[in-house]
């Protein structure tokens, strides 16, 4: 077998196996929450033997190791189970918000990736003048704030009447104001959803910015120090070009594994920006059905969140070692 080949495939089985464990860990957590889920159902007036029923007909009387063999054979065969609160198919459920959480990720994604690899190459290319210490300091600033606060700050910044608000009428529809709630529901198009996302996007951008963006400057800036760098420099390159040309291609590796990592906090991490502005998606439905202790509904997308984690990360792994000469031929 090739020993490219061999990678990847050693690398699906440990993502596989690992997302076995995740499984377990999910499951005993869930289990672990607090409060009676037959007595939130039924509320506080219900009788013993209404709860006793209740958590017959739910499976809730069977031991945890059963229920979680049950539980894993319907996901291996694509049961994701129904809600105990509503009865509602989760697996629909969970397709009518994914879409919706994607669309968001994949927005921040498209605006914070190329964003954070030109400002990481413009920090390195001036690494210690004003202008790097300007970048690192405005993006170490923004990830200092947790995803709440940025998200409240942001609101109140562009959904008043103000300076700010005065330049963005070609994104409201002359209204000069966002709002604060990202509604989306089917049927919208794809400029409506767009306008609708502005602002949880801006705080995502914010949040992953900057680590995305030291990560490059860090990457290039440590291949700098290479001879063959030197060698390009004194062809008489001028310094951007030697940064993009050679520096970059050879930092790619760690660069594109932060950006990876990053991808996965957009699907993964949202939950907090999802239900800071409302948004009908995975997290906000995840929060929803916590609260309700809706133990089939918090498995579910707890392990759909686990696979994405999982499965970016070996994506970033296989395009590491496609990147990487000397993992490409080990011998």
């Amino acid at each position: 077998m090739h020993p490219v080949l061999q990678l990847v495939v050693q690398r699906l089985a440990l993502g596989l196996i690992l997302l076995l464990a995740c499984s377990a860990v999910i499951f005993l957590g869930v289990e672990a929450l607090p409060g009676d889920t037959a007595q939130a159902i039924l509320g506080q007036s219900a009788t013993p033997q209404a709860l006793e029923n209740l958590r017959m007909k739910m499976g809730l009387d069977q031991p945890p190791l059963t229920r979680y063999f049950q539980w894993l054979g319907g996901v291996l065969t694509g049961d994701l189970g129904t809600a105990l609160t509503n009865g509602a198919d989760i697996a629909t459920s969970i397709g009518q918000r994914l879409g919706n959480t994607l669309f968001l990720a994949a927005c921040a994604a498209a605006i914070s990736v190329p964003l954070a690899i030109i400002l990481g190459l413009i920090a390195a290319r001036h690494a210690g003048k004003w202008q790097d210490k300007l970048i690192s300091g405005i993006t170490l600033t923004t990830i200092s704030l947790p995803e709440f606060v940025a998200g409240y700050f942001v609101i109140f910044l562009l959904t008043q009447d103000n300076w700010l608000t005065q330049g963005i009428g070609w994104l409201t529809g002359g209204s000069g104001r966002l709002l604060p709630v990202a509604m989306v529901f089917p049927g919208m198009g794809f400029w409506e959803r767009l306008n609708a996302v502005i602002l949880p996007v801006i705080v995502l951008v914010l949040v992953v910015l900057a680590h995305m963006m030291r990560m490059t400057r860090a990457a290039i800036l440590n291949v700098m120090q290479s001879a063959y760098i030197e060698t390009a420099e004194l062809k008489g390159l001028s310094p951007m070009t030697v940064i993009w040309r050679h520096a970059f291609p050879n930092a790619i590796a760690p660069v594109v594994s932060v950006v990876m990592l990053n991808l996965a906090y957009l699907v993964v991490g949202v939950v907090v920006v999802e239900v800071v502005f409302g948004y009908n998606a995975l997290g906000q439905y995840l929060v929803d059905h916590v609260t309700k202790r809706d133990l089939p509904v918090v498995q579910a997308v707890g392990l759909i969140f686990a696979a994405v984690y999982i499965g970016l990360n070996m994506l970033a792994d296989v395009i590491g070692i496609l990147a990487n000469p000397r993992l490409r031929h080990p011998k």
